[in-house]
């Protein structure tokens, strides 16, 4: 029987003749999942050797990676903002990028003590919210989504990350069920358009829910829908503030003028893209 070393050779080795960029963090991302144990303990007994039924549950993860599944999906998690989420079919895989919407938010506020009130439109795995709670601690948030089985990881996460005590969610339609008022809008909508999704990268296109990617015919649907409520839906003083495309910003920057609202920054992720636009009304 191989032992956790061998066993973690084998799996980069194949990752990379597969032709993975990421085969070695991959792999090992894998191998501790599938054995149930810590990088501690690879490290520190990498000389044990694997059970039979650990060699089924690796073979078995093997094959899913190296049928495109993306290794969040076959390990049902992924980090983000330094907290753990739970995945499920209907939630997108939180990405790095996402954190520049979190970033920016947090930096327009003028008071992180203050009770705020946030709401977060597509809320998928609630990582959004749930990182914003977790730097807000007496904001209360409010995270919607048109999948139940969305709001149903949402909701664990928030109480994984001892917020759930300040987070409520809503089935609806973007808007359709909610009224009050809101100190922080926040939303990571759908904005690819639907004609670009069938030539996206295979680990999207077929593994991310596809109610989470569609943005309609231009791509930018849910942001006329967004925009033409906060009117509404945004306290006096109040921030608005979505992710975009990289090639969205002009087109958002002219939907915020319809709509009377005043662009306040455009942040750029870690590649230098334009990635999150926040606005408030004039």
């Amino acid at each position: 029987m191989k032992t956790r070393a061998e066993a973690l050779l084998e799996l980069r080795r194949t990752l990379t003749e597969a032709g993975f960029e990421t085969a070695a963090l991959d792999a090992r991302l894998l191998l501790l999942e599938a054995l149930g144990i810590s990088a501690t303990d690879l490290i520190t007994w990498p000389d044990t050797s694997l059970t039979s039924e650990q060699v089924d549950t690796l073979a078995a993860f093997t094959n899913r990676r190296l049928a495109h599944e993306p290794v969040a999906r076959i390990v049902g998690e992924r980090e983000f903002w330094g907290l753990p989420f739970r995945l499920s079919p209907e939630t997108l895989v939180p990405r790095p990028d996402t954190e520049t919407l979190v970033e920016t938010a947090l930096d327009l506020l003028p008071d992180r003590q203050a009770p705020l009130k946030v709401v977060d439109f597509g809320t998928g795995s609630g990582c959004i919210l749930v990182a914003l709670l977790h730097e807000l601690p007496n904001a209360a948030g409010l995270g919607v989504d048109l999948s139940f089985g969305a709001l149903v990881t949402a909701r664990a996460n928030a109480r994984d990350n001892q917020v759930g005590n300040r987070c409520h969610f809503a089935l609806s339609r973007w808007a359709d069920a909610i009224s009050g008022r809101f100190d922080l809008i926040v939303s990571n909508p759908p904005y690819i358009a639907s004609g670009v999704i069938p030539g996206l990268d295979e680990e999207v296109r077929e593994h991310d829910p596809r109610l989470a990617l569609d943005g309609g015919p231009d791509g930018l649907e849910p942001y006329r829908v967004l925009l033409a409520e906060a009117e509404r839906l945004l306290a006096p003083g109040g921030l608005l503030a979505v992710e975009i495309g990289y090639d969205q910003a002009e087109a958002l920057s002219s939907l915020a003028k319809l709509h009377d609202l005043e662009i306040l920054r455009i942040a750029h992720d870690l590649s230098g893209n334009p990635r999150c636009i926040a606005m408030r009304r004039l």
